[in-house]
């Protein structure tokens, strides 16, 4: 799969709340780096503790990211994006990393 299609079908599994669809899209020892705790968030290393950190976030329902800009450079994907909850909304910026035609490394930050 193409970078562009891989990271659309990336984000369309985060909004169709489909973790394993998600998890399926990276490669084995896929790193997340999460945007808790603050300053530095915590690091995430393989599918099973990536899973576990992204599991709440897929389980809320009624949330929803969209992507304000999407810039992709060979291996590398920068997006922003707005997270919307129904009584908020968070935005932020994730910065991967792509191997082989799947998520290698999503580093994610918000604004404070």
């Amino acid at each position: 799969m193409d970078t562009p299609g891989l990271i659309d079908a990336f984000n369309g599994a985060w909004n169709d709340h489909d973790l394993e669809a998600a998890l399926d899209l990276c490669t084995a020892d896929v790193v997340f780096e999460s945007t808790n705790p603050a300053p530095d968030g915590r690091r995430h290393e393989g599918r099973d503790e990536v899973r576990e950190a992204w599991r709440p976030v897929f389980e809320q329902l009624e949330g929803r990211f969209d992507v304000e800009e999407l810039t992709i450079a060979d291996d590398l994907v920068v997006q922003r994006w707005r997270y919307d909850w129904g009584t908020g909304h968070v935005r932020g910026v994730d910065v991967i990393r792509v191997r082989d035609g799947r998520i290698a490394e999503k580093l994610s930050y918000v604004k404070g």
